[in-house]
């Protein structure tokens, strides 16, 4: 498997995960509010790592107000894009080198292939942290783990 299938896979349990967090979310009554501005952080933050790595302009603040609506939209939409840009990429474009500000304002430099190496691990780290708000509050979170959504043929 070369790096850009790889990234395909992981980018699908991505989506698959997240899309799993929403689930538990909406059977959730009342929503956790910890827990959805974990997911709409999660979601902001790979848009605007997606903004970065194609030089656009950051649309959005790295922790939005999202209602579940707007996550279930952050979702569809952020997996059409990575769609889209590994379908534009092959493994040697993951050797450039991006240019950006953080979120300070600081200037900095990464590899295309640790700032998408990034996004999965920022994502399933605050869905962690998504899963043990929900169980504080009482309610049963999603199970995303990687190997579950392997086992169960969730995600190829």
């Amino acid at each position: 498997m070369n790096r850009i299938e790889h990234l395909r896979r992981l980018f699908a349990y991505d989506e698959w995960a997240n899309r799993e967090v929403l689930a538990s979310l909406r059977a959730a009554q009342p929503v956790p509010a910890r827990s959805l501005k974990l997911l709409a952080h999660i979601l902001s933050a790979e848009k605007l790592w997606w903004e970065r790595i194609e030089q656009q302009k950051q649309t959005l603040p790295v922790w939005p107000d999202f209602t579940l609506p707007q996550c279930e939209a952050e979702v569809a939409e952020m997996s059409v894009r990575w769609k889209e840009y590994l379908d534009k990429r092959n493994d040697a474009d993951l050797a450039r080198v991006v240019n950006y500000k953080n979120s300070k304002g600081e200037n900095w430099r990464s590899l295309e292939d640790d700032i998408v190496e990034h996004i999965i691990m920022h994502s399933a780290y605050h869905r962690g942290q998504i899963a043990t708000d929900m169980r504080a509050a009482g309610f049963t979170p999603a199970y995303t783990d990687f190997i579950h959504a392997l086992r169960q043929r969730l995600v190829e």
